[in-house]
């Protein structure tokens, strides 16, 4: 089965201002209920309402992962590498917001793919709906797919055969005389 891909350029906000490239060199901030730290395994599990900000980016998800490089104890300089999130998954830069059931924040790549019921939503009427979702923060673009579909031909939640990525743009305004 083909599966639908939507190639959206993101530099271009509905309102008609340019987005700027994402610093992915920030900081990372976080906020959450409990935190877990395996530093054999370099990793941080956060849990709880957690929310994780860099620069005008924000992740917001019930659980995630922070996978770090580097000594955390010993006067090492651990630096982030991935972060997953799963659970009511919420990721919000200027003018977009997309939701999902997971994502996955490679920061060496400087990628966020969001998986699952994906739904991207830009400015005030622009939305589009599929299964898996792309950023790339160089180049400020997204690609939409839709998830594979085995066996019969479920619905998604708009209503829309499933495996298909759907969506509605705003149409200008114009002066009919």
């Amino acid at each position: 089965m083909p599966i639908a891909l939507l190639l959206l350029t993101l530099g271009v906000a509905a309102s008609g201002s340019a987005q700027t490239r994402h610093d992915s060199s920030a900081p990372i901030d976080f906020s959450a209920a409990h935190q877990e730290l395996d530093d054999r395994a370099k990793r941080v599990v956060l849990s709880g309402d957690v929310v994780v900000r860099q620069s005008e980016m924000t992740l917001a998800a019930a659980r995630m992962t922070i996978a770090y490089d580097g000594e955390l104890f010993g006067g090492g300089s651990p630096q982030a590498s991935r972060v997953d999130a799963s659970g009511g998954v919420t990721l919000t830069r200027p003018d977009q917001t997309a939701r999902s059931q997971y994502a996955i924040y490679d920061l060496n790549r400087r990628v966020v793919t969001l998986i699952g019921n994906v739904s991207l939503r830009q400015g005030s009427g622009n939305i589009i709906n599929g299964g898996r979702l792309t950023f790339n923060l160089d180049t400020n673009r997204a690609t939409i797919d839709g998830a594979s579909v085995r066996g019969g031909a479920p619905r998604a939640s708009d209503g829309a055969p499933a495996g298909r990525v759907t969506g509605r743009f705003t149409a200008p305004k114009r002066d009919d005389k």
